[in-house]
């Protein structure tokens, strides 16, 4: 880093503080400060979502995973295909009860058909595995940050983290969604750059496909069912533990539903779920290109290779950065990582501020919150949850070989029971609250020890799928109609609207045929 790069960062920090500063001026009430007044277009709040889908973790780890790691390669598609059902899912069923609620938190939906406990019980699980796999995303960016500038991990979460902190509690929802567009545009320059610069290396787009490790195309695995025979990323628990996954993180998560919540109307908001159906998969193949050509330099430059510890595939990308970028590239590569950790942070820590708030402070007032203490008293927790989620970064760890694959094993223990609880609020009207938190607590006690006793004889994946099931059943079990209650998806609208799923189903087998061509077009 010259003086040409701290101008370039310092530039972007600036820039994203005056955005929360301006957004601030607006933040008013409830409404302004954690769903932007209900104003966001379907293409605002669908960028808004794909900028933290590609986190810091996503641009440093993914790449890692495809391009070098023990076992990976472009099966990491395979995390997309279940994208298109899931959007089909909630557009049908669960998005549409929850923007009719006017509700902020998500949760509040709970207490409607169950009661207080089960919404303090989901609140507090969203709450304690969504501000550790934060920190898991703030510590996968100071990674990169300290190999290329050469300072410790420690100094960049606390700086990474008290700037993001800083104009999430300025500027509410509206700061999240708006520099959220601006930095999903850096992350897809920075993906560009990398991926060219790459190419340069290896003599271009010829020299890459001659040293290329083509056993990394394998991106789908019929055979592999992940129970049993030691397999990971089979077709069948990627597909069937990814619909309960994305269906539960885009529909039940209040760091993606608030967003959803957030729209003008229900057509915008299905438009959003639409945008982000289509896109992942484009964005997602994009930096898995990254990785092939950053690990195809690897594999063809022994002293490149040599700087990456064996056990460390994630410094693969931070180390590329620092060794072959010029400078003023180096300076707008930092920004993209930049961008893509605080985008992540901001989305969470403005989530969590909404569910302490909601859940646990004015539920339990007797009287409505004057709107200046409410905006007062959601800063300060805002602020409350960004020193957490950097401390939690500061206990990350070595979970998994990947930092990505360990934000998703954390999540997989919870996503299906807490996406089994609002689908029975809203199909069923026989459960009562005591038996869907004995489920919620089954379901993810199941999960636990299926990650404590089996680690290798049940892919985590599958904790989607058995955390919905087992939730399900445990709460279902001598359950009968309860007098009075009605259904709150009426069971003549269970049915998915039909140009919706031409363009999702149609797009899932499209993506899924172009997996298995892969192997063929390189």
């Amino acid at each position: 880093m010259n003086l040409f790069d701290w101008l370039v960062v310092g530039s972007y920090i600036t820039a994203m503080l005056v955005i929360g500063w301006r957004a601030s001026g607006s933040q008013t009430n409830q409404n302004e400060y954690y769903l932007g007044g209900r104003g966001f277009s379907y293409w605002q709040i669908g960028m808004s979502t794909m900028a933290t889908q590609l986190s810091a973790v996503s641009f440093i780890s993914a790449p890692a995973f495809v391009g070098l790691r023990v076992g990976g390669g472009m099966q990491w598609l395979s995390y997309e295909f279940a994208v298109p059902l899931a959007m089909l899912f909630l557009i049908t069923i669960v998005i549409p009860p929850l923007y009719e609620a006017k509700v902020i938190s998500v949760y509040e939906f709970l207490e409607t058909r169950f009661d207080a406990g089960t919404r303090l019980l989901v609140s507090v699980v969203f709450q304690l595995s969504r501000a550790f796999a934060t920190g898991i995303k703030v510590y996968a960016l100071a990674l990169v940050l300290s190999v290329v500038l050469k300072v410790p991990v420690w100094s960049m979460i606390i700086f990474a983290g008290t700037v993001t902190t800083a104009y999430s509690v300025m500027g509410g929802m509206k700061a999240v969604v708006y520099t959220d567009i601006v930095q999903l545009a850096i992350l897809f320059i920075g993906i560009l750059v990398c991926s060219g610069v790459g190419l340069h290396l290896l003599g271009g787009w010829e020299g890459f496909t001659m040293s290329l490790d083509r056993g990394r195309l394998q991106a789908v695995n019929f055979g592999g069912l992940g129970i049993g025979d030691g397999t990971e990323f089979g077709f069948w628990p990627m597909l069937l533990g990814g619909f309960f996954l994305y269906s539960s993180y885009y529909g039940t998560d209040q760091s993606q539903a608030q967003r959803a919540l957030s729209g003008r109307n229900l057509s915008e908001i299905r438009g959003a779920l639409i945008f982000n159906g289509l896109m992942r998969f484009p964005l997602t193949f994009m930096y898995c290109m990254m990785g092939l050509i950053l690990g195809t330099v690897a594999l063809t430059t022994p002293a490149f290779r040599n700087m990456i510890p064996a056990a460390r595939p994630d410094l693969l990308v931070p180390t590329f950065i620092a060794t072959y970028l010029p400078h003023g590239l180096v300076g707008l590569l930092i920004i993209a990582v930049l961008s893509a950790g605080m985008s992540a942070m901001s989305a969470t820590i403005n989530s969590l501020s909404a569910v302490s708030i909601e859940d646990f402070i004015i539920r339990r007032r007797t009287s409505p919150m004057p709107d200046a203490q409410y905006i007062r008293t959601s800063r300060l927790i805002t602020t409350a949850w960004g020193v957490a989620c950097m401390i939690c970064a500061f206990a990350a760890g070595n979970i998994a070989s990947t930092v990505i694959e360990a934000i998703n094993k954390v999540g997989s223990l919870f996503y299906g029971p807490i996406l089994a609880t609002f689908v029975l609020a809203m199909l069923s009207t026989s459960v009562t609250p005591r038996r869907m938190n004995i489920g919620i607590v089954v379901g993810v006690l199941t999960n636990l020890v299926l990650w404590l006793f089996f680690p290798t004889q049940v892919f985590w994946f599958w904790w989607n799928l058995t955390g919905f099931v087992v939730t399900t059943v445990v709460a279902s079990i001598g359950a009968t109609p309860i007098a009075g209650r009605v259904r709150v998806v009426a069971r003549g609208h269970v049915l998915p609207p039909k140009r919706e799923s031409l363009i999702l189903v149609g797009y899932f087998i499209a993506i899924v045929s172009l997996a298995l061509m892969l192997p063929y077009l390189f």
